[in-house]
């Protein structure tokens, strides 16, 4: 699939765990983006669908927000089942010099609350 016709500035990588800090000259590959051979980025709206499909059950999230513009070669926006736009996949490293920020949200609602909603309470998404 064709990257969208306006790029996003950032993408965002979603981790259930805090991220080494400081970041290291390149992040280590989850199991699913090894298995998979690239990185599963997701755009600003992307961000509260791909928490509440895959990571429903945790309760902490932390967001690594990514620039896109210097790494958009390697970036490939693959199509997911059913969708019509398509998901940033990095092919390639991914390291501190690509974050301009990480963020933790937490479900404080109690059992039910989704990421969703956490996401919508917070202005860090761009």
């Amino acid at each position: 699939m064709p990257a969208p016709k306006s790029l996003p500035t950032y993408v965002y990588k979603i981790v259930d765990s805090a991220p080494p800090s400081p970041l290291p000259d390149v992040y280590p590959l989850s199991d699913l983006d090894k298995h998979d051979g690239f990185i599963h980025l997701s755009t600003s709206w992307q961000v509260p669908i791909t928490a509440d499909l895959f990571f429903a059950s945790h309760t902490t999230l932390h967001l690594i927000k990514v620039r896109l513009a210097p790494r958009s070669s390697q970036v490939k926006w693959d199509d997911p089942p059913n969708e019509n736009d398509g998901c940033p996949h990095l092919y390639g490293d991914l390291g501190a010099a690509d974050v301009e920020s990480v963020e933790k949200f937490e479900k404080s609602g109690g059992e039910g609350q989704s990421w969703k909603e956490v996401f919508a309470s917070s202005g860090w998404l761009e």
